[in-house]
């Protein structure tokens, strides 16, 4: 999967909320100061030609949709940080994140419940 930078993320992260939107509905969810017009439109032509997004011609304009689910790029995105920083260690993760967190035993004994839920 290709990377984003901060801002494509960004913006993808408002098409991923909104499901389908026009630039300007984008635009409209975004804090002040929002940005340009065409800079958001620039960076879904980019997230267009990394396969992240595509579109629907409506009118004059065009509705974009994700064609990347956010949970695909979620996981891709950890493996890549797990692999880069932690040497492909998980466990490396939880415990740098624990000492930099100060988190708790108990905290992390909450984490492993919520996890065995989800497994079954």
């Amino acid at each position: 999967m290709k990377e984003l930078t901060k801002a494509e993320e960004e913006v993808m992260q408002y098409v991923w909320k909104l499901k389908e939107a026009k630039v300007a509905d984008i635009i409209e969810h975004m804090p002040n100061p929002k940005p340009a017009y065409n800079t958001v439109s620039t960076l879904i032509r980019i997230l267009e030609q990394k396969g992240f997004v595509g579109y629907q011609k409506q009118g004059r304009g065009h509705i974009y949709f994700p064609k990347v689910e956010q949970a695909q790029y979620k996981d891709a995105s950890m493996k890549k940080l797990i692999n880069n920083y932690f040497e492909g260690s998980f466990s490396s993760m939880v415990s740098f994140f624990m000492k930099k967190n100060d988190l708790r035993l108990s905290d992390l004994e909450q984490i492993m419940k919520d996890l065995n839920k989800n497994e079954k």
